[in-house]
Parts: structure tokens; sequence; C-alpha cells
């Protein structure tokens, strides 16, 4: 039996944003399951985007932050936090799973 037990990684960003989310209900696309992820977006006070991660690959922070930071760059929303559970989706699928979850806010 090992000696090292399995834990997640967490990560967290403040982001500020210039496109309000304004009032919506929480939403939820995704799946925690293997090679995918869940994303929730909430709605939160005060003009920023806060964005909390929980994954399973623990050691990709640099990876995170270039996939979090570009899908700000695009949308730029504000008074939103956005929670990610993560079982080892690749890049493509976070960016992904994000932009599903802004379509979902927007329609």
């Amino acid at each position: 039996m090992s000696d090292i037990t399995p834990r997640l990684e967490s990560l967290h960003y403040s982001l500020a944003g210039d496109h309000p989310a304004g009032l919506f209900k929480p939403v939820l696309v995704g799946v925690v399951g293997s090679g995918n992820l869940e994303v929730l977006l909430e709605p939160a006070e005060g003009a920023g985007c806060e964005v909390r991660i929980e994954t399973s690959a623990r050691g990709f922070g640099q990876i995170w932050e270039a996939v979090v930071r570009d899908f700000h760059d695009r949308h730029r929303l504000s008074g939103v936090r956005i929670g990610i559970h993560d079982m080892g989706a690749t890049p493509a699928v976070v960016s992904l799973r994000l932009d599903q979850a802004v379509q979902e806010l927007r329609s």
C-alpha cells in the first residue's frame, strides 16, 4: 500500500472585469469525471471575476493561469464567481467548458 495520500490542488485567481454579468441563476456545465470537469458560474458582488479551481492534476498552475487569462481576455466578465472541479481535463476541454458556461449565461 502507498503512503501517498491523493490530494486536490486548489488554485485561485482574481481578475478585474468590465462586462457585468448582471443577475442570473447559477450555470453548471460539464461533469466531474476522468478527463473532464464541471464549471459553475454564480453571481457575485463587485466588479471582479473570481476563479477557484480544484484539480486532481497537481503542478499545472502555469497552464491553468494561461487558460484562465485567455478566457478572461475574451469575455472580461465581472460580478461572477467561477468554480471549476477538474479531473484531468486538457486545456482545450477547459476552454470549451468555460465558453459553454458563458453561452448558457447569455442565453
